[in-house]
């Protein structure tokens, strides 16, 4: 367990606290292109600020304060133009770096005027990668977007997640660093809650743990499994998922990218990357679609028909059943937690870098060694074979998730 202390140091994201100074050196999707082809403009909120994403009518893009200087107007309402994004209260017209280009009124009276010179808004880089915007807000020179594999396949069809959980990031990271809880979450609890809805086919892995480990890693941390009836010769002992320090999880064909909102809300994007055979989409093309992240109904019971689905939203359900904010000193880990106490002391190790000065790992700023950051993870196919009732799709052909929840573009 930490102290009460130490659960502050790890999970507050503000500006000027450890673990937010340390995460705003990475880059963070905040959209997807096919939202900014179709709405011009979109709130953002992210590591406790309030911003604006926006398309000028040249199609730069800018990601900015959300209110006006001038008497904070939201600027979700502003009118993108050519030079920038107009407020629609009083004209004045700001560029993607937050500096205002125009205050119509105030220069009609005084024409030679340095008003507005004082009039800026905070401003981030944003840059476009598989059909996500990203964007950075931490202090210069900005970093390379990191090129993870997914995010730059060729040939693949594409399909992007999103929801937003109520709780505090760290508890959405701790998950991908605990292989046992898809035995009994993802396992027995979903059957659990299949009865709850009436059906009665089993159709979820059966499986023990007969050992977990965890490697450190280049690019964080990789997660392995020795299944009851396996050898050590295993193929899913050799190579697991990974966890990609700061925040995201990698497996076969899905990147899951947590991104802080605030300290009680986290965005997750689940973005799935398939082989297309010839059939690939351009980027405002790709599928938006709402994940569920469960609460308990009016009644106060779960929402059996969600969590008899598919695992994020049971992952989802349990994340913002913690609470807000969980005290970890409350906590008592065991021998399943081997990784959750191995990601809390690299998180701290890597505070303490920023802390000093330094780059954090996979802080990236050499293009030659960001052309494509390869992941190498277990096969779905390989680790359900023999142990689902039901099987899973294949890895050629168009992902299955935006078929089952509402979209997000409609």
């Amino acid at each position: 367990m930490l102290t009460k202390e130490q659960n502050e140091r790890l999970t507050r994201v503000g500006p000027g606290t450890p673990a937010g100074e340390l995460l705003r050196r990475y880059w963070y999707p905040v959209a997807t292109v096919a939202e900014l082809a179709r709405y011009p403009t979109k709130v953002v909120r992210l590591l406790g600020e309030d911003l604006v994403l926006f398309k000028d009518a040249q199609g730069r893009l800018g990601l900015i304060g959300r209110y006006c200087a001038h008497r904070c107007a939201d600027l979700v309402y502003g009118m993108p133009e050519a030079e920038g994004l107009r407020c629609p209260y009083h004209g004045w017209t700001y560029d993607g770096t937050g500096r205002c280009v125009e205050q119509p009124f105030e220069q009609t009276v005084r024409p030679d005027s340095t008003f507005r010179a004082k009039a800026t808004l905070p401003g981030y880089p944003v840059e476009a990668l598989g059909g996500l915007l990203f964007t950075y807000l931490g202090p210069q020179p900005v970093p390379l977007l990191p090129r993870w594999d997914l995010l730059v396949e060729e040939d693949s069809w594409r399909e992007i997640g999103h929801t937003v959980t109520a709780c505090n990031w760290l508890q959405t990271v701790e998950n991908i660093l605990d292989p046992v809880h898809v035995e009994w979450l993802h396992g027995e609890f979903r059957n659990y809650a299949g009865v709850r809805t009436g059906r009665t086919e089993r159709r979820t892995p059966h499986l023990r743990h007969q050992k977990i480990a965890f490697d450190l890693a280049e690019y964080g941390i990789v997660k392995r499994r020795l299944l009851q009836g396996e050898t050590e010769e295993h193929d899913d002992w050799r190579v697991g998922h990974w966890f990609v320090f700061p925040s995201m999880q990698k497996g076969s064909d899905m990147l899951r990218l947590r991104v802080p909102v605030d300290d009680t809300h986290t965005a997750q994007w689940y973005y799935s990357c398939r082989r297309a055979g010839g059939e690939e989409q351009q980027p405002e093309e790709i599928p938006l679609y709402a994940m569920p992240s469960p609460v308990l109904d009016e009644h106060g019971q779960p929402q059996w028909q969600l969590l008899d689905r598919d695992v994020d939203p049971q992952d989802n359900a349990i994340f913002a059943g913690q609470g807000p904010l969980y005290d970890r000193s409350r906590e008592m880990l065991g021998e399943s937690d081997r990784g959750i106490i191995l990601f809390r002391r690299l998180l701290d190790e890597q505070i303490r870098i920023v802390e000093q000065g330094g780059d954090p790992m996979n802080v990236f700023r050499e293009p030659g060694k960001n052309r494509r950051l390869e992941l190498p993870a277990e096969r779905r196919e390989a680790f359900l074979a023999g142990r689902v009732a039901v099987h899973a799709t294949g890895t050629i052909g168009r992902p299955a998730y935006s078929s089952r929840y509402p979209s997000l573009l409609d």
